[in-house]
């Protein structure tokens, strides 16, 4: 039986990427390893690009912080386009047991982020149905329109490029554990501690770290590829990379930051921080005469920042450097642990 959380590559490589149902000559960039969005030729020197996640309600954080966190999970996918989001379409599979009021609080929130965001939303389907319960309810498509020139994926990240990490390892996995069981937590990390692995929930959103490395510049004159971290963690978002642009990542484990909240937090669910979930954390490359102006940019935005590694030649793996300085040569994301270790938490009841 498959694991939780997203497939993984070889299932993806060989269940769905054979059949993408028809060939057309304007998609520019389809589903592949690594890519979080596609980018579809529009003519006359303007693209389009699409992204599509699950929307979900967790129990532990609320309906309103809930709602705010799916609209930016999509709006980070895309924003690593380069390209703003602009139009949404949502589809609702709701539990029949979540009341009409429950409902009307989570879109009032959804509705508020999506302005926030610049979003309109255009389209969807709302219902409720059975064998549908928490926390995916739905899903929704996020699209916006800029210049061909501008476009950014993961593909185009080159040998010679630094590699940029933002905030670090397991950020939404340390704010969910503070909600979920802030008694636990708080046993550990005190409740200075505590406070702040909740104030990371803020954090879990790349469109800031995006707007900001985008203001530099694309392509040789400052970015050539942004990638948000999410399931399976900062190492694993680093595979992904690589496999997509076809060329190694080095990159030393002890130059990616790694806060003592995500470290506590991970150790109370018993999963590895630097493989688990860690929306938030931005990876980009940046050609190595603008990498500087990148990080100053990130840093002055007060969004913390570090040079991890490089791209060099190779075949698409990170070669990962330990503090011990050993390396190992990585080809596949491990699963991420923190779905069944949610689950387990969830199931006991912690505290």
């Amino acid at each position: 039986m498959s694991g939780l959380g997203k497939i993984a590559p070889a299932e993806f490589r060989r269940v769905i990427a054979p059949r993408l149902g028809a060939a057309r000559a304007e998609v520019l960039v389809g589903p592949h390893a690594g890519a979080d969005s596609a980018i579809v030729r529009l003519g006359e020197g303007r693209v389009l690009a699409i992204t599509t996640d699950p929307l979900s309600i967790v129990p532990a954080l609320g309906l309103t912080a809930s709602a705010r966190l799916s609209c930016h999970l999509i709006a980070s996918d895309l924003w690593s386009t380069g390209i703003a989001p602009a139009w949404a379409s949502l589809t609702f599979n709701l539990p029949p047991h979540l009341s009409d009021g429950d409902f009307a609080t989570y879109w009032e929130a959804m509705s508020a982020a999506w302005e926030e965001l610049g979003v309109a939303v255009v389209a969807g389907h709302t219902g409720r149905y059975p064998g549908c319960d928490y926390s995916i309810i739905g899903a929704g498509t996020l699209c916006g329109v800029g210049d061909e020139g501008r476009y950014l994926t993961p593909a185009m990240a080159a040998p010679g490029d630094r590699v940029i990490l933002t905030k670090g390892c397991a950020i939404e996995a340390a704010a969910v554990a503070a909600w979920l069981c802030p008694k636990r937590l708080e046993a550990r990390l005190g409740a200075a501690g505590l406070a702040r692995a909740r104030a990371s929930l803020d954090q879990v959103s790349v469109v800031a770290d995006c707007r900001v490395a985008l203001r530099v510049g694309v392509h040789e004159r400052g970015v050539t590829a942004l990638h948000d971290a999410t399931e399976g963690g900062v190492l694993g978002g680093l595979v992904e990379l690589a496999q997509a642009c076809g060329h190694d990542l080095r990159v030393e484990q002890a130059k990616i930051p790694l806060s003592a909240e995500a470290a506590g937090a991970c150790a109370v669910f018993g999963v590895d921080p630097y493989w688990t979930l860690a929306e938030g954390a931005l990876i980009a490359t940046a050609r190595p005469a603008q990498a500087g102006a990148v990080l100053d940019a990130l840093r002055n935005e007060g969004i913390v920042a570090a040079e991890v590694g490089e791209v060099v030649p190779g075949s698409g793996k990170l070669r990962l450097t330990a503090p011990d300085r050993s390396v190992r040569a990585i080809e596949t994301p491990e699963p991420d642990p923190y779905w069944p270790a949610y689950e387990r938490a969830v199931a006991e009841g912690w505290e």
